[in-house]
């Protein structure tokens, strides 16, 4: 009987870099050397991570439900594992947002939508919403946050496809950056639209982080004209809190984010963080109040601009 052909392996690709021609310049290995020996590393522990979480969430699924609190950690449990797995199939390399370079520090540090460590417990990614993530975001030539350099990254496809530089001392010019007059930002808002939300993570800026990252002293509402960011802050700020705030503990409190009507809030999974769509869902202001959209005259206003 005839035999099934074997399926032949396919070729991967030998960088994680693919810039187009007209961009050939940032190709230079001086100015991604550094990035393909980091991208390899998360790459590796990426399929360590994937295996170890497959093999624990399999044994969790296995284990006894019980009953009571011993029932509700386990299903917090499966919860938990299954969402890591998915952002983590989901992204992949796409996890890292950019990196930023420390005065005084040799290596750069890499900020990602999570955190990621290798075998040996070494940090890959700092997660967005760590202390340790702030000057990525908040760093601006007025007040560079002990920055030296900053780095962008556009994705496309698992590939990394254009990336930006920004240097806040005479240091970071020296022979590591490839610097643009078009910022990750401006290149941002050139891009193609669509009804639904981009993902804008790596694009937030310093007066909407500064928002985001802002103490929680009750409920605070982001007001704004059209186009400011306000849905993006408000998420973000949810996702943060969530990270940050231990009064927000899955068996101690919550968060609820709202807009005066269901259509204004995003339906893209990638516009929304993660963490925001596990622990509360968007509401309409009608479902909190019988006066629906009238303002809440104690709420905190804050502007993202």
């Amino acid at each position: 009987m005839p035999t099934r052909p074997t399926a032949q392996p396919t070729a991967q690709p030998t960088t994680v870099f693919d810039l187009p021609e007209h961009l050939a310049a940032k190709a230079d290995p001086a100015l991604v050397a550094a990035d393909e020996r980091h991208f390899t590393r998360m790459a590796d522990s990426l399929q360590q991570t994937l295996e170890d979480l497959t093999a624990r969430l399999d044994a969790a699924r296995r284990a006894p439900a019980g009953t009571g609190q011993e029932a509700m950690d386990r299903d917090l449990e499966v919860h938990r594992l299954t969402a890591r797995l998915r952002a983590l199939r989901r992204f992949s390399l796409e996890l890292c947002l950019g990196r930023v370079v420390l005065d005084g520090e040799p290596e750069p540090v890499y900020v990602g939508r999570l955190g990621l460590t290798d075998a040996d417990g070494g940090r890959l990614l700092v997660d967005w919403r760590s202390p340790a993530a702030e000057p990525f975001f908040a760093a601006t030539h007025a007040d560079p946050r002990g920055l030296v350099s900053r780095r962008r990254y556009r994705w496309t496809r698992g590939r990394i496809t254009d990336y930006w530089d920004e240097v806040f001392t005479p240091d970071g010019l020296e022979g590591h950056a490839a610097l643009d007059d078009q910022s990750a930002f401006i290149a941002s808002l050139g891009a193609s639209r669509s009804p639904r939300m981009r993902d804008v993570l790596a694009t937030i800026q310093a007066d909407q982080d500064a928002i985001v990252r802002a103490p929680s002293r009750g409920a605070t509402v982001v007001d704004g004209g059209p186009g400011t960011g306000k849905t993006v802050v408000a998420l973000h700020r949810a996702a943060y809190l969530l990270h940050a705030d231990p009064r927000l503990d899955q068996r101690r409190g919550g968060s609820s984010s709202s807009g005066r009507t269901s259509p204004t809030w995003p339906t893209s999974p990638t516009s929304c963080p993660a963490s925001v769509r596990r622990a509360c869902g968007p509401a309409p202001c009608g479902t909190w109040c019988p006066r629906g959209r009238r303002r809440c005259p104690s709420a905190t206003r804050r502007s993202p601009g």
